[in-house]
């Protein structure tokens, strides 16, 4: 492994979780954010601030474990081998997306991703509650399928993707949710949380089915709060994460390079649009 060692926050899931490090998504936002930067302590709220004032917030490391088309069944029978339990060091935070694939509606020949919904219910469980024996610091964040635009997934798929419907999918959102309070997860849920935002459906999806930026940005504003108001500890907040190295270089005559950041991070980073808070 590389050091110093940091927090490690595995993303694990279908295409949702594979596609999210592309330019916008939601896994390359959060990989952004927990990266070392710098922010003006006098910006920050008091319950931001431990009492060293820190300026400079080393974060932890977003690791991608997607795999595009898999249905919780898939997932089951690879757990041991993407988390296993003998390894030394081991996620504080896993955020597990499946479901959407899961809900599609069984094929004629039996083949297919559909998984029934008691068996996704089961497989789910056993799928969190083997993250959570990993270490008691190992904490999970489970997505629950997402709404999605059944004529735009027809425009863009065709007969490919007949028969993906909201109708089918929302039971499984709710059986996640219902999942995530009975073995004391934490659980998004996205299919009300994008629904909420105007005109969804034609500025949340690029085929139907997977993220634009807007709704990433919708993914990851609702990540940042849980963690922001989880009673973890140590906390995984990241505002709250130790600092790894000093910010500046310590050379005589040169430049404070938390200053010259801090200056390049308010000039690149845009307004915050009406309703949205700042990430």
């Amino acid at each position: 492994m590389v050091g110093p060692g940091r927090p490690q926050i595995v993303l694990f899931g279908s295409s949702i979780v594979q596609y999210s490090f592309s330019d916008g998504g939601w896994g390359a936002t959060l990989a952004n954010i927990y990266s070392r930067t710098v922010c003006d302590p006098l910006s920050l709220s008091p319950t931001d601030l431990l009492p060293c004032k820190w300026t400079a917030f080393t974060l932890a490391d977003v690791i991608l474990r997607g795999y595009a088309g898999w249905n919780s069944r898939s997932a089951l029978k690879v757990l041991d081998q993407v988390f296993p339990k003998d390894a030394v060091i081991q996620p504080s935070l896993v955020i597990v997306y499946f479901g959407g694939n899961d809900s599609m509606p069984p094929h004629p020949s039996g083949q297919g991703p559909h998984v029934p919904l008691s068996e996704f219910t089961e497989n789910m469980r056993k799928i969190g509650e083997h993250i959570l024996s990993l270490s008691d610091k190992t904490r999970v964040i489970f997505l629950t399928p997402p709404p999605m635009n059944e004529r735009q997934i027809q425009a863009v798929f065709g007969d490919a993707m007949r028969g993906r419907s909201n109708e089918l999918c929302r039971p499984y959102a709710e059986a996640l949710l219902n999942l995530c309070r009975e073995i004391n997860v934490k659980g998004i849920d996205l299919w009300n949380a994008i629904q909420q935002q105007d005109d969804w459906l034609n500025t949340c999806f690029t085929d139907g089915i997977h993220f634009t930026a807007k709704a990433s940005e919708i993914v990851v504003k609702d990540i940042l709060k849980v963690v922001r108001e989880a009673d973890w500890k140590p906390s995984l907040h990241r505002k709250l994460l130790p600092v790894e190295f000093p910010f500046d270089s310590g050379l005589p005559n040169s430049p404070r390079h938390s200053d010259l950041e801090l200056s390049r991070n308010k000039k690149l980073e845009p307004p915050p649009r009406p309703g949205m808070a700042r990430l």
